[in-house]
């Protein structure tokens, strides 16, 4: 009888054992899925930041509409220079910016370049592809605008939220800023209850902090960041 109850008690123990390591396997794997989830949130939004640094570089302004983001990307250009020569402190001191030295370079008059000490400077500009030079020929941005997993559960997937605005400094300049945002609750997506319990976790704590509850870049505000994302 002892024997049984022994055997009943080690199988018990067993079974306990294979529950806690079952508990944990599963919480490091969801951990391993939320890290993901995320991973791919910032990895998009990237992607949409140097998208509008470059729409910026040739407008003189942030994008705030997708299909005009998507258009730019496929067909526009973006100035590519070739640098060399840098300009020493004495010539600065005598007048010389980088606009200038162009300027003097654009001519290709040989007595003015040699008595401003630019022998050998280039200042060279082509135009390139923004899909080519920034993602590659093969990169298709009509999903760009697409927050990733928000769509894991059915349904179309979710835009990510964009603004372009233009804002006036403490210094009285205005200039133009943007931002690109996706809320916890669009991507910490999943079959389990435990998605939802992560989402409200994380949204307590940001708020908490003062801090969006979720991820972005930029900060259409006073408080710009230069497009910086708020986990950088």
């Amino acid at each position: 009888m002892k024997k049984i109850v022994n055997g009943i008690l080690f199988l018990c123990v067993l079974a306990m054992l294979f529950i806690c390591w079952r508990s944990i396997a599963d919480q490091q794997q969801f951990d391993k899925d939320v890290a993901q989830h995320e991973a791919d949130v910032k990895a998009r939004l990237l992607e949409i930041r140097d998208a509008e640094e470059a729409y910026k570089s040739v407008k003189n302004e942030y994008c705030g509409d997708w299909d005009s983001l998507i258009t730019f990307i496929n067909e526009g250009a973006i100035p590519l220079i070739r640098k060399e020569g840098t300009l020493s402190d004495d010539q600065m001191d005598a007048g010389l910016t980088e606009a200038k030295v162009a300027e003097i370079l654009g001519r290709g008059d040989q007595a003015e370049i040699e008595k401003n000490g630019l022998g050998g400077f280039i200042r060279d500009t082509t135009w390139v592809s923004v899909k080519d030079s920034l993602f590659g020929a093969d990169y298709d941005p009509s999903d760009i605008c697409y927050i990733p997993h928000s769509g894991d559960k059915g349904g179309e997937p979710l835009k990510f939220d964009l603004l372009a605005v233009w804002i006036k400094t403490k210094s009285d300049a205005i200039i133009p800023v943007m931002e690109c945002s996706a809320g916890y609750e669009t991507f910490l997506v999943g079959d389990s209850k435990q998605w939802g319990r992560e989402v409200v976790n994380k949204t307590e704590y940001a708020e908490g902090q003062g801090n969006f509850a979720g991820l972005k870049i930029g900060d259409a505000s006073l408080t710009w960041n230069n497009n910086a994302g708020n986990w950088e």
